[in-house]
Parts: structure tokens; C-alpha cells; sequence
């Protein structure tokens, strides 16, 4: 051992600096992962990991040929839909698809109104999930500024959700997941989830829509998509204004 690792060692921080010169304790990990909270974020990391792969080799079907399969299902057609939807959705199919079939099936009033109720599922079975699987992995290790962020979670008003999923951060069932893992509460959650996705899915439902029909749409339906934008460039400046302010009172 060098001269000046041994006087680093003597300071009063030297015992620290001295834990991250030990190598990894086989047996500490082989705890860590026989602890029945890390076998569970395990396996909602493989769930996910498993999503993705499926995402990136199933073929998506056209469009165009799915109203044909909604008329075979006949009465059940909705409830396929808003059920369907919700399973895409936490198997992390993009959102925007998700509606366009809805509008392609159902019309633009009808496919947004499914494609919501498809998202309100979705939200509440990711953030289960999330939830069952990773919450406790997630709180017994969370320290320092990863606590505080945790904390802002719980704390979070259906404004903060609608700050977060209108930020292209992640995908609609990924921060469905990510939600689960924290101290959020549910009512707020699935509230803000719906109120988010509420704009951009009458704008996606009215282009999907367009595909089967395009003579009979409105397209000033479309409209409301717009809305999500301008929402999103208001939060940030609003948070930019908070931000702001915290760092003047804190001089």
C-alpha cells in the first residue's frame, strides 16, 4: 500500500474510503438476492426486459383490417377494445398506436373514449404490478436524494402526474410501472394518468379514424392533440419559474 493511500486511511473519512477498496462480499450478495423483495424487482426487470423483445420482433397489424376484426366480435367490441388496449399498453405498446386503432375501429368519439378507458386500466394494473414487485426492493434502499425524490413522489398532487406524463420522459406503460415502485398514491395517479391522456387521445382517435373513413371526418377534432404541447411548455415554464425562485431564497 502506497504512502499516500496510508495517510488516506488515517483521516477521519478513511473508513469510508476503505469500504470501497473491499471487494464484493459473495455472501452479502448471495443475502441480497435470496431476499424475497430483490426476486420480485427481479422479476418485474425480466417482465419488462421480456416486453421490450416482444415490442421489437412481434408485427404490428395494419390498421386498415381492424375494423373487420372488430365486426366478428360483434357486441363485445368494446369491451375487447378497452381490454385489449389496456394489455397493449402494459406490455408497453406506444400510446399513439393504441388510439389510432381505436379511432380506425370505433371513429374518432367512440375510439377516444375506449382508447381512455383502455389507458385508466392500464395505469391501474401497471402501477399493481409496479407496486407488488417493486416497491419494497425500492424503499428499503432508497437514500439521500433518491429519498427525497421518493418523498416528492408521495406527496404528488394530479398536477405532478399530469407534469410527469406529459414530459417525454418514458412511454405510457413504463411510467406506469415506475409509479408503482414509489410512495405515490393511487387516487392521484390514475386521475392525473386520465386528464393527460385526455387530449391527445381525441387527436389520435380522429386520425386513426381517417384511415378507414377519411371523408367523414371533421378534422378540427384533431385539435385537441395540440393541447398537450401547450400544456407541456406551460409546466415547464412554471417549473422554471419554481426553480427560480427556490435558488433566489436560498442565497
Amino acid at each position: 500500500m502506497s504512502p499516500a493511500v496510508r495517510r488516506l486511511l488515517r483521516r477521519p473519512d478513511g473508513r469510508r474510503f476503505a469500504r470501497l477498496l473491499r471487494r464484493p462480499d459473495p455472501r452479502r450478495l448471495g443475502r441480497l438476492l435470496r431476499q424475497p423483495s430483490t426476486r420480485r424487482f427481479g422479476l418485474l426487470l425480466l417482465l419488462l426486459a421480456g416486453f421490450a423483445v416482444a415490442l421489437l420482433l412481434v408485427p404490428r397489424p395494419d390498421p386498415a383490417e381492424l375494423p373487420r376484426l372488430a365486426h366478428s366480435l360483434g357486441g363485445y367490441a368494446p369491451v375487447a377494445a378497452v381490454v385489449g388496449g389496456a394489455l397493449l399498453l402494459v406490455a408497453l405498446v406506444p400510446r399513439t398506436f393504441v388510439t389510432l386503432a381505436a379511432g380506425a375501429i370505433f371513429g374518432p368519439l367512440e375510439g377516444a373514449a375506449y382508447a381512455l378507458g383502455a389507458a385508466l386500466l392500464a395505469a391501474a394494473l401497471g402501477f399493481a404490478v409496479g407496486r407488488l414487485l417493486g416497491r419494497q426492493f425500492v424503499a428499503e434502499r432508497v437514500r439521500g436524494r433518491l429519498a427525497r425524490l421518493d418523498g416528492w413522489f408521495a406527496r404528488q398532487s394530479v398536477f405532478g402526474v399530469i407534469t410527469v406524463r406529459l414530459l417525454p420522459i418514458a412511454g405510457f406503460g413504463l411510467i406506469s410501472y415506475g409509479y408503482g415502485t414509489t410512495g405515490a398514491r393511487v387516487l392521484p395517479f390514475l386521475t392525473g394518468s386520465v386528464i393527460a391522456a385526455a387530449p391527445t387521445a381525441v387527436g389520435y382517435a380522429a386520425i386513426g379514424a381517417a384511415v378507414t373513413s377519411p371523408g367523414q371526418i371533421n378534422w378540427y377534432a384533431a385539435a385537441p392533440a395540440s393541447f398537450g404541447l401547450i400544456a407541456t411548455a406551460i409546466i415547464i415554464h412554471r417549473w422554471w419559474r419554481a426553480e427560480r425562485r427556490r435558488r433566489l431564497e436560498a442565497r
